[in-house]
């Protein structure tokens, strides 16, 4: 094998894949971590919608209905939870399309062992696009991404955690300005040694 210890990548270049615990893994430092996962990746975002709150509002007028008390949307083993949704739609000669749902207070996204987390998160149905804000934490098993907004492309299955919320700064003290910071742990193989 080829001594690779002096060989420099430029920054701005560098990327890593890690390929552990169904994840595919690609870090490039100057713009945000990606990460394909099994759990969400692929999902079927036309199937059918069921909720459950404890006050649902449907404004026929305005194509919008607001769910509220511990509000519970699930959609082919997706399932999103929070303390209030707006759901967008259209009426398509009496048959409800839903547009958009913006999910808002303590935000949470399961799909098998796989679990989002953040302030507020909209799924856009039209994009099949999920982007949350806001303290977001994706974690799959022991395995864990933290930042400050996660996009999540339901068509590629490609999630994309990065440190800036909405694009703003969430860079911290010696931080250079204009981007945060996403930070993670990733189990390793504890195969035995052989010696």
């Amino acid at each position: 094998m080829p001594d690779t210890t002096n060989t420099r990548t430029p920054l701005g270049r560098l990327a890593l894949v890690w390929g552990i615990g169904g994840f595919a893994l690609t870090a490039a430092l100057a713009g945000g971590m990606n990460l394909a996962a099994q759990g969400i990746a692929r999902h079927d975002s036309r199937a059918p919608v069921t909720y459950d709150a404890g006050k649902f509002v449907l404004d026929d007028k305005a194509n919008q209905a607001i769910a509220t008390g511990g509000v519970i949307v699930t959609q082919a083993g997706l399932r999103v939870q929070s303390d209030r949704m707006l759901v967008n739609f259209t009426d398509a000669g009496g048959q409800l399309e839903i547009q958009r749902i913006t999910a808002t207070g303590g935000v949470v996204i399961t799909r098998g062992d796989e679990r989002a987390s953040g302030d507020n998160a909209v799924y856009d149905f039209n994009r099949r696009i999920i982007t949350m804000a806001g303290n977001v934490a994706l974690r799959r098993g022991s395995d864990t991404l933290n930042g400050g907004r996660l996009v999540i492309d339901l068509d590629s299955g490609l999630s994309t955690v990065d440190g800036s919320a909405a694009g703003g700064s969430s860079a911290g003290p010696g931080q250079p300005s204009g981007r945060g910071r996403v930070t993670g742990t990733f189990a390793v193989p504890q195969g035995d040694k052989k010696n």
